[in-house]
């Protein structure tokens, strides 16, 4: 599976991209909202948890890579969620009903060039399009307007504030398409 656009190659992760995202996640400003400073030992159980998400769902995060140099700037993708309880996919396999959120990380000396967007939209293409699928969320902490903006420019829109997530700051769950049932 590989998604291209105009800048970037998104491509299935291989466990040789811990040593591309190890640094990336070494800024705690950077990662602050997607679970803190990774050891790494923990960036490896990282990368083996994505591409266990693909083999699970067949559908997960994608290495992001710059076209022009092959620079891996970061990941940007899916993973599933139990709306029930916010379990998340890539831990524990999910029955049943799952939320698809498309989420994104890249490393922070490539933020503000618009590949967090150019990444995303390509994604909730292929998942509203080829995957035929009919909603796409993405959790965001309230407090990250960045992240916030690129949800906008993508087309979700605020649905409401999510309770019990495992993260410390409160959450809002954005989304483009279908409400899922109650």
């Amino acid at each position: 599976m590989r998604l291209e656009t105009e800048r970037l190659v998104l491509r299935l992760p291989r466990a040789d991209d811990a040593d591309a995202f190890y640094p990336q996640w070494q800024d705690p400003e950077a990662v602050e909202y997607v679970g803190g400073v990774k050891t790494r030992d923990e960036m490896e159980t990282m990368v083996a948890r994505l591409i266990r998400h693909w083999e699970w769902y067949s559908i997960g995060d994608f290495t992001v890579e710059r076209r022009a140099d092959g620079e891996v700037i970061g990941r940007v993708g899916f993973q599933l969620w139990d709306p029930r309880d916010w379990r998340n996919g890539k831990r524990t396999r999910l029955e049943g009903d799952a939320e698809r959120e498309l989420g994104w990380k890249l490393g922070r000396e490539y933020w503000g060039g618009g590949y967090a967007t150019e990444a995303a939209l390509a994604c909730r293409d292929w998942a509203l399009g080829e995957l035929g699928l009919t909603r796409v969320i993405s959790l965001i902490a309230l407090a990250n307007t960045a992240s916030i903006r690129v949800a906008e420019k993508i087309g979700e829109s605020f649905e409401r504030e999510v309770e019990n997530l495992p993260f410390p700051h409160r959450y809002g769950l954005w989304s483009v398409g279908e409400k899922m049932p109650a």
